[in-house]
């Protein structure tokens, strides 16, 4: 049953790849068309369709449900690490001015808030924010922490640039239409000194295997057609850009995923999905 299975989704992904995963020329076209913005149209179209299911636990986002406890502290150890000391050890991050981009529809940007940040939460569909708000409303404390905006960082950048204390750009890399320029508004939305934080997917033929073909078409652990290979990015390549724009790199290091237990965790190999944090030099 098991090898039905197998072969049945390898079939369906490689009549998909024609059209979707190796389609270099369409992306390449796509982002020297967008010299001022970076939001992919169909990516944004394909995540909007599951607004409606983004906060069930069980439903296709359970994968970045699961992935919270890790990023939560990817951050919260990250700012200890560059010296930001906790005044408040039940609210870590109380006082910092947070951006969540590509925030989807929340996940992220609550627990965030829940241990004191200030946080803003933006993306540039229109349903996952309206999806955001509406989760938000059913925790009173996070009224005076938690904002949404239906923007793109290109966007907010004209009046916020240099205002963040902390940016977080999750799972959202592998998805923009040019990621240089993206980076490049990540660091100068930032304060000199501040730090930013991405996890995303290294562009490997284990991060085929192991993202698309198991993630999506095997093990359903995100939903078919959520990503394309030729997106990834070297953990390098991230790192080198960043750096141009001003940034110490701090770390580096691999996340894997077990889709059986549904549970993140640490690990040396950057093969298929990396953390990364710098910070922005003073």
């Amino acid at each position: 049953m098991c090898q039905t299975k197998m072969q049945s989704a390898l079939r369906i992904f490689i009549e998909n790849s024609k059209h979707r995963v190796f389609n270099v020329r369409k992306y390449t076209s796509q982002a020297q068309s967008k010299f001022n913005n970076t939001v992919d149209d169909s990516d944004v179209k394909h995540h909007s369709k599951f607004s409606k299911d983004w906060w069930s636990i069980n439903g296709k986002m359970y994968g970045l449900h699961s992935f919270n406890p890790v990023r939560v502290q990817f951050v919260r150890d990250g700012l200890a690490n560059v010296g930001h000391k906790e005044v408040n050890f039940g609210m870590p991050l109380q006082g910092l001015k947070v951006l969540d981009v590509g925030c989807g529809g929340g996940i992220f940007s609550e627990p965030l808030a829940r241990i004191g940040a200030n946080v803003t939460g933006i993306d540039p569909s229109t349903k996952l924010i309206e999806t955001a708000k509406e989760h938000a409303i059913l925790d009173k404390s996070l009224s005076d922490r938690l904002n949404y905006l239906n923007t793109t960082i290109e966007e907010h950048i004209i009046t916020h640039a240099g205002y963040y204390d902390v940016v977080v750009a999750s799972e959202i890399l592998e998805h923009v239409s040019n990621q240089d320029l993206f980076l490049k508004s990540c660091v100068d939305i930032l304060k000199p000194g501040g730090s930013l934080f991405v996890t995303t997917l290294n562009r490997t033929f284990l991060s085929l295997a192991g993202a698309i073909i198991a993630a999506e078409y095997i093990f359903g652990t995100v939903p078919l057609g959520t990503h394309e290979w030729n997106k990834f990015i070297s953990p390098t390549q991230t790192r080198n850009i960043l750096e141009k724009y001003g940034c110490q790199t701090k770390l580096v290091h691999g996340l894997g995923f077990n889709p059986l237990t549904n549970r993140w965790f640490w690990t040396k190999s950057t093969a298929i999905n990396y953390a990364l944090h710098v910070k922005k030099n003073t």
